[in-house]
């Protein structure tokens, strides 16, 4: 396994993230157990979770619980950098949810338990709330850093004009500084992120966190022209707008150097999102050890530099004018 530093904080973590978003919706505990090992085997330590997981299945904080339980009975907590969210409506009260210091200040105590743990290593704001200042949301984060509670400070899913001012804000004010930021980046999502996101990142050398970078499992090479969406309504929203010829030449580029490096599809999508930029990790996520695995040979994969120029040609985006690419 490969390590990167955790934006500018100097904390080595794997250069992939093992996400649990799937921990109890398209994985039963036994399979998270087992990828949990895997990972850990492999070299693994950057786990990244949230309150919310998974709605979709077993109900909020199974995915907190599942990771906790599993720290506990391997005895590995100190070995794993734990990143976690809050920001969903956690309790049933009208009061539950967003980014204000009665919701935070409950949630954290409630990950903190079904963790099993006495610190989150990342504490993120899962999305930006419009409704509560950010000044007071900085402000009681950066508490739960003075208390120990918590290490470091991330955003997801903020606009950037909301993400800069949230950067400027915590310097001035002299609150805990946001270290990191996550968002969807992949082959076949990238403008937003290069053009909006990855010069800010760079400029304030915050760590890029990217979900999605297989692209809803369009870049796994299961999904082609013609061939019906899978049954979960949930998987076929996400996929359904990705669905376009640009999008399947690139599935197609992708497909054509994963058969020249005898590897998977989403080995090589892995690879070039790692070559991207020395701040980049993804974040995975694997049903089952097998496709774990796959995942896992992405860091040590080197595209030559016609695979890496074929790719990033087919995926390109329009540039404005004097563009200045980061990174």
């Amino acid at each position: 396994m490969e390590y990167r530093f955790l934006g500018s904080t100097g904390v080595a973590v794997s250069a992939l993230c093992l996400g649990t978003v799937n921990f109890g919706w398209t994985a039963p505990t036994e399979q998270c157990r087992a990828v949990l090992d895997r990972f850990h085997q492999r070299g693994g330590n950057f786990i990244d979770t949230a309150d919310v997981y998974t709605r979709r299945g077993a109900g909020i904080g199974t995915a907190e619980t599942v990771l906790g339980e599993w720290m506990t009975d391997r005895g590995v907590r100190d070995e794993i950098v734990v990143a976690t969210k809050v920001g969903g409506r956690m309790f049933a009260e009208p009061t539950s949810g967003g980014l204000n210091r009665r919701h935070i200040l409950r949630a954290v105590e409630a990950s903190l338990r079904r963790l099993d743990t006495d610190r989150i290593d990342l504490y993120q704001a899962h999305w930006a709330d419009t409704d509560t200042a950010i000044t007071e949301t900085l402000s009681v984060m950066g508490e739960l850093v003075t208390a120990g509670k918590v290490r470091y400070l991330g955003l997801s899913n903020f606009s950037p004009w909301r993400l800069t001012e949230a950067i400027h804000l915590a310097r001035s004010h002299g609150h805990a500084p946001v270290v990191t930021y996550q968002g969807r980046y992949s082959l076949i999502q990238r403008e937003e992120f290069e053009r909006w996101y990855a010069p800010l990142l760079d400029a304030y050398r915050l760590g890029a966190l990217a979900y999605s970078p297989l692209a809803a499992g369009m870049l796994t090479g299961k999904y082609r022209r013609g061939q019906p969406l899978p049954a979960q309504a949930a998987r076929r929203d996400q996929l359904a707008p990705l669905l376009s010829e640009p999008n399947f030449a690139i599935v197609d580029a992708v497909g054509d150097i994963a058969e020249q490096n005898g590897c998977a599809p989403a080995t090589v999508a892995l690879a070039w999102l790692l070559d991207s930029g020395p701040a980049v990790v993804p974040v995975i996520s694997a049903n089952s050890v097998e496709q774990l695995d796959q995942l896992l040979a992405a860091p040590t994969l080197r595209l030559d530099r016609a695979q890496a120029q074929r790719l990033d040609d087919v995926s390109q985006w329009p540039k404005p004018p004097r563009w200045e690419p980061r990174w």
